[in-house]
């Protein structure tokens, strides 16, 4: 039995929920989201609840009904708080600034590096060593946070680039003369 499939997803208020099919639509306060559950869950909803059960008892149901309660939890979280991620950098001369839609960043490179904020995502600089990347879906948020990121990792050594608020980088000990 799946312990996360179990439990219901309470709507907090301020969201409805409405489902279509295998489809379902949470619509908040910061947007609407859909996702679409596979044929081995059944959705229902239960006064201000959505509960997702399986169909049948395969390993491939089970497996898809914690997987569908937690995209759901996720849409109630997105339309309802967002989703935030907070990064950092490190190095003499590093610096991050944001023009219209486009971050520039300037990380060591012998030009400066130009990101284009997706659509549904919101990228905020409050300071030249602070990026905050915001909005409503989990996976783009992450995914643009790991992009901007891979721009320049933090190398072992003196812990220069871009990491995460808060990321522990393992420091590696110099050469020995």
């Amino acid at each position: 039995m799946s312990r996360i499939g179990k439990k219901p997803v309470t709507l907090v208020k301020g969201t409805s929920a409405s489902i279509s099919g295998q489809t379902i639509e949470v619509k908040g306060p910061k947007g609407t989201r859909s996702f679409t559950a596979g044929d081995d869950v059944t959705l229902t909803i239960e006064g201000d609840a959505v509960k997702v059960a399986p169909r049948g008892l395969s390993k491939r149901a089970r497996a898809q009904w914690g997987m569908t309660r937690s995209m759901i939890e996720n849409l109630v979280t997105g339309v309802s708080t967002g989703f935030k991620k907070e990064m950092e950098i490190q190095g003499v001369g590093y610096r991050a600034a944001m023009q219209g839609n486009v971050l520039k960043l300037s990380v060591g490179h012998s030009h400066d590096v130009n990101f284009e904020a997706p659509k549904g995502v919101t990228i905020t600089v409050p300071k030249q060593t602070e990026i905050i990347v915001e909005g409503i879906d989990q996976q783009l948020v992450g995914q643009v946070a790991a992009n901007i990121r891979e721009w320049k990792q933090p190398e072992p050594y003196k812990g220069k680039g871009i990491r995460y608020k808060g990321e522990f980088v393992f420091r590696k000990e110099g050469k020995k003369k």
